[in-house]
């Protein structure tokens, strides 16, 4: 039986652990407590001796192959992006929820329908807590899942800054708080890493993953590190100084929109040497296993493209349609926005799997060295 230990060895030694916390979240659930995240949101050993070595944590990390059939059939998943019941593109209906959200606020909106409707008691989301970083957080009111919206930078400096890492969506650490509050009924908002970590302990029926109802998932092209050499490349980059930026978004490139309303933007070739390491073995781009994912790539500025893959995924945006808490993009614009959103994505899709293989072939796992 595999355990942790291995976890190391060939994935986090090979710098291949996305960080999603899948392994923490279900080992502090079952009150074994063996491993924690240190403060650059790695998992670590925490106590080394209350590790039962049952190896489930090596199981759900989404690096390892262990149960990808059986979660692939679960998702219904097939060939090139996984499961697609229906591509859209929306918007929230409320300008408030707009203004204050990424690329039309469709995730703010359809959290907010979900727990108007009575459907969830809180959302695992990401909420900013520094200028260039967001941190992972259970949100249980209308006004906490507002807070947690879009990629806006908070230029108060009175907060901790975890790391250098600029965490752009949750973690799925955030499980203990849901059963510290006894919630049953959450909603995760998440990367594809974290996603699939979910579904693998979904796949094992794990606590607290039943907990989970639905999961939307976030189109990701990789995770940004933004230390201080880091910060000063992009500001090379785009000839701006950062306290003149009001918010950042990601999308086919990297947009930094300024106080002024002037928009600069950086190719995204431009800045894969920022890009989180193991960002560069991955090959989800579009969030496979999801419910409902989400990006703006094929969708025009201030509008959201969206993919339905599972029919929870598909009624509850029908229900946020017909209730308009969202709006879809007028047909009278462009007939073809829909086809034409989801071939972007699959081309997105495509180079990101492509660049993941080009990797890979030159990589070698090293073993851990243990002194006798």
């Amino acid at each position: 039986m595999k355990t942790f230990f291995n976890l190391v060895q060939e994935v986090q030694k090979p710098g291949l652990c996305y960080r999603c916390g899948g392994c923490v979240t279900f080992c502090t659930a079952i009150n074994y407590g063996a491993l924690e995240i240190d403060q650059n949101g790695k998992p670590v050993y925490g106590d080394i001796e209350k590790c039962i070595e049952c190896g489930l944590c090596y199981s759900i990390c989404p690096e390892i192959k262990d149960l990808d059939e059986e979660t692939k059939r679960n998702a219904a998943w097939s060939e090139p992006i996984g499961r697609v019941i229906e591509t859209t593109v929306v918007r929230a209906s409320d300008s408030l929820v707009r203004d204050c959200a990424t690329d039309g606020g469709a995730v703010t909106a359809l959290l907010l329908h979900l727990f108007d409707r009575n459907r969830i008691d809180g959302a695992i989301v990401a909420r900013p807590v520094g200028r260039f970083q967001r941190q992972p957080f259970l949100a249980t009111t209308r006004e906490e899942i507002i807070e947690s919206a879009g990629l806006f930078f908070d230029t108060s400096h009175g907060m901790k800054r975890f790391s250098d890492q600029y965490v752009t969506f949750s973690t799925i650490e955030e499980f203990g708080s849901v059963i510290k509050k006894g919630l049953s009924r959450v909603a995760l908002v998440g990367t594809p890493c974290q996603i699939k970590s979910l579904r693998k302990m979904q796949v094992l029926n794990l606590i607290p993953s039943d907990a989970i109802k639905v999961c939307f998932g976030l189109f990701c092209s990789g995770n940004l590190t933004f230390g201080v050499k880091e910060q000063q490349k992009l500001a090379d980059i785009a000839g701006i100084e950062w306290d003149d930026v009001s918010r950042i978004n990601l999308r086919d490139q990297l947009m930094i929109i300024l106080k002024t309303g002037e928009v600069k933007t950086i190719e995204l070739d431009q800045i894969e040497e920022i890009k989180r390491y193991a960002c560069h073995y991955c090959s989800d781009f579009s969030a496979e296993f999801a419910d409902i994912s989400f990006g703006g790539i094929g969708a025009d500025e201030g509008w959201t493209t969206v993919i339905t893959r599972t029919p929870l995924g598909r009624a509850i945006l029908a229900d946020a349609r017909s209730r308009r808490s969202i709006e879809q993009y007028k047909i009278e614009d462009n007939a073809e926005f829909a086809s034409s959103a989801l071939q972007k994505v699959r081309r997105a899709s495509a180079a990101k799997k492509k660049k993941a293989r080009y990797k890979r072939r030159s990589l070698q796992v090293k073993s851990v060295q243990v002194k006798v």
